[in-house]
């Protein structure tokens, strides 16, 4: 008897946590607190579970939540709302105090956090690995890529850290690191503000570091739980110093630049990026930076990543040394 009692009790404050059911296509129901959805993937928190469940967005056919939420939606509106299926799951009403109801598709849902989750269920972390070992010249190179992100209401700051260092016999070691941080605040209509500091240094352009500070702005074109694709511009201050005899410069620079993020192809995803940066103060100078990774995700948490970065500069200091390129195949975890 005791036993039933304590279960009564403890009943409603199980539900309660965990007030979100989630109908799949196939029409299994899951029940548990939605914490995010990003990038096409839905992540829910349930109590008989350690671990977080992933669920890919297109998979799921009505939601019924209680979870108050930030929402994003593919027109570029940013609202706070609760969100419900109607009964045959062809359209979904946001709803919230002191708002009209808002009713769309699912698929207008571009991604969400809620407005309470956690710490840890905003922040995000990767790091890469890449070793391998050649016979022939005694060949050894180490690749390492690392990254972490944290996603606010309103805002999002990420940073970045890869670096690369070859050995071989009789040829000088080559090495190359970069490293960058990024702010960007959210605008309505999918319109951002962004700021962010970049370091660069490799040896195959005698670069002892450039030191790259931008602000800007810019605006998503395509939103979907499929793609995003974006344009920016806005200013560069470019700092660089180098390992041979030429003298260090400082430039103002302007930038444009896009980035397109596939997410939603099987077990693949793709992001690539490209910047051109016309300098307004040294006259006929630009250059580039283009990069470009490949990731097949093989176990939860892991996955084999082949990438490729170029960077351009028409006035490198070492003559005929245009270009400097790295690709990199490596096995990664993320958080």
């Amino acid at each position: 008897m005791k036993y039933y009692l304590l279960l009564t009790f403890l009943m409603p404050l199980v539900v309660n946590a965990q007030n979100d059911s989630i109908i799949f296509r196939n029409g299994n129901t899951m029940i548990g607190e939605m914490k995010s959805l990003q990038n096409g993937v839905l992540t829910v928190r349930t109590g008989y579970s350690k671990n977080d469940f992933t669920i890919k967005w297109l998979e799921i056919y009505k939601i019924m939540s209680n979870t108050r939420l930030l929402l994003t939606l593919k027109d570029g509106r940013r609202i706070n709302g609760r969100i419900q299926s109607n009964a045959d799951g062809t359209q979904v009403i946001i709803s919230d105090e002191g708002m009209s109801d808002l009713t769309i598709k699912l698929d207008d849902i571009v991604s969400f956090t809620g407005l309470k989750s956690a710490f840890w269920s905003r922040f995000k972390a990767s790091i890469d690995i890449g070793v391998s070992f050649t016979k022939a010249n005694n060949l050894k190179q180490f690749s390492g890529r690392s990254a972490v992100g944290y996603l606010a209401d309103r805002w999002q700051l990420d940073a970045n850290f890869n670096t690369l260092n070859s050995k071989q016999d009789s040829i000088t070691d080559t090495k190359r690191t970069d490293a960058a941080i990024y702010y960007k605040y959210f605008l309505q209509h999918d319109w951002f503000l962004g700021t962010s500091i970049s370091f660069l240094s490799n040896t195959e352009q005698a670069l002892k570091l450039r030191t790259t500070g931008k602000l800007g702005a810019g605006k998503l074109i395509v939103h979907t739980n499929k793609t995003y694709w974006g344009i920016g511009t806005g200013l560069s201050f470019n700092n660089e110093s180098f390992t041979n005899e030429t003298t260090g410069r400082n430039s103002l620079e302007a930038y444009f630049g896009t980035e397109l993020n596939l997410f939603d192809i099987g077990d693949f995803s793709l992001l690539s990026n490209w910047y051109v940066y016309p300098s307004l103060t040294e006259s006929g100078r630009w250059r580039s930076d283009f990069q470009l990774d490949a990731k097949y995700a093989f176990l939860k948490n892991f996955y084999f990543k082949a990438g490729t970065t170029v960077n351009y500069d028409n006035e490198p200091a070492v003559a005929g040394k245009e270009f400097d390129y790295v690709v990199q195949f490596t096995i990664g975890w993320q958080l």
